[in-house]
């Protein structure tokens, strides 16, 4: 099999290019390093299995070379992080329904299979928990540039689901949730590097509201290896798969978790939403994934516990150590886009 990932030179991308390469087949990624970043990929260039294209995705005749040569296609790149979001809205949309919509033309054109990667914020603001993928979808107000990315992802799985649908295109969707592990750095508002990050530092760790929203963190490998186990079935064309956890934290939780896994003395303040993004700034109170029809369809189910996840990132800053100034407040420079 010859993989090729969009975004490849993400935190993710770059984990699912080790997979595979593990595996024995050939891996192709595409990333225009907005994101990505060179480092998580430098270490594959020398596997004769590996290549990479630093190239955006909607350069269509890159896009045509790259696909006619593959056989699967996982679609991640994507514009990512809160603050990129908020502060680059245009490019958002963009990168987002633009970059997908070369990928599945192209993908047409070739009759290769598409994995595309979604999001749990196309959840929205909807209060049944946990989210299951069938469920209705409530969005905040256009107004508000916040739900550009869950609206831009929901188009891309009409799309993806169209093509399916339309001309027999095999796609499958996966909607992530909060996923972290070592690479991720957080330069782009993920929570766990951050305050994992800040309490190495001996630095205030920075919640965001009142603290008392929850999530569930995912480890990189167990997702990793559910994208992996999708893309190995052909029962999953035309559906869509919840990939997450389903262990809940409060983010206040979250804090004092990274606090005794670091040992940090570390002060915990709370920022309003406003002071951190914008005005008028709304946020989900819980995101917990039902994973039961991906447990179905390809035996898959999160595995590793946000301990020990926590403990994978303090070993990999140790090891990668970084300026803790870069990550206050304000200080996140708006992005275009790629990676997860």
């Amino acid at each position: 099999m010859h993989a090729l990932i969009t975004g490849g030179a993400g935190f993710i991308g770059s984990h699912l290019a080790e997979k595979l390469l593990a595996q024995g087949q050939q891996v192709t990624i595409i990333d225009n390093l907005t994101t990505g970043r060179f480092e998580n990929i430098e270490p594959l260039t020398q596997d004769p299995n590996f290549r990479y294209a630093i190239e955006d995705i909607r350069h269509a005749a890159v896009m045509d070379r790259l696909v006619s040569e593959c056989d699967v296609i996982y679609h991640l790149a994507a514009a990512v992080g809160v603050f990129a979001i908020v502060h680059s809205p245009i490019d958002t949309l963009e990168i987002n329904v633009g970059g997908t919509e070369v990928v599945l033309q192209t993908a047409r054109r070739y009759r290769k299979r598409v994995l595309i990667a979604s999001t749990s914020e196309v959840y929205g603001k909807g209060v049944r928990v946990p989210f299951n993928e069938d469920d209705d979808r409530i969005l905040g107000p256009t107004t508000k540039s916040r739900w550009s990315y869950a609206a831009s992802k929901e188009l891309d799985e009409f799309l993806g689901l169209a093509y399916h649908k339309a001309v027999g295109l095999p796609v499958t969707i996966f909607r992530l949730f909060n996923t972290v592990g070592p690479r991720q750095v957080g330069n782009y508002g993920m929570v766990v590097p951050r305050f994992v990050r800040w309490a190495m530092a001996g630095e205030p760790i920075q919640i965001y509201g009142d603290g008392q929203q929850s999530r569930c963190f995912a480890n990189v490998h167990d997702v990793v290896n559910a994208i992996v186990a999708l893309g190995s079935s052909r029962k999953v064309d035309g559906q869509v798969y919840n990939i997450g956890n389903n262990q809940e934290v409060t983010i206040e939780g979250l804090a004092e978790i990274v606090k005794q896994r670091t040992g940090s003395r570390s002060d915990v303040v709370y920022i309003p939403y406003e002071e951190a993004y914008e005005a008028g700034f709304e946020d989900m109170r819980r995101r917990v994934p039902d994973v039961s029809k991906i447990k179905a369809a390809v035996g898959w189910e999160p595995s590793t516990r946000l301990e020990t996840t926590i403990d994978q990132i303090i070993d990999y800053f140790q090891q990668h150590p970084v300026q803790p100034d870069k990550l206050k407040t304000g200080t996140i420079p708006p992005v275009k886009a790629s990676g997860d």
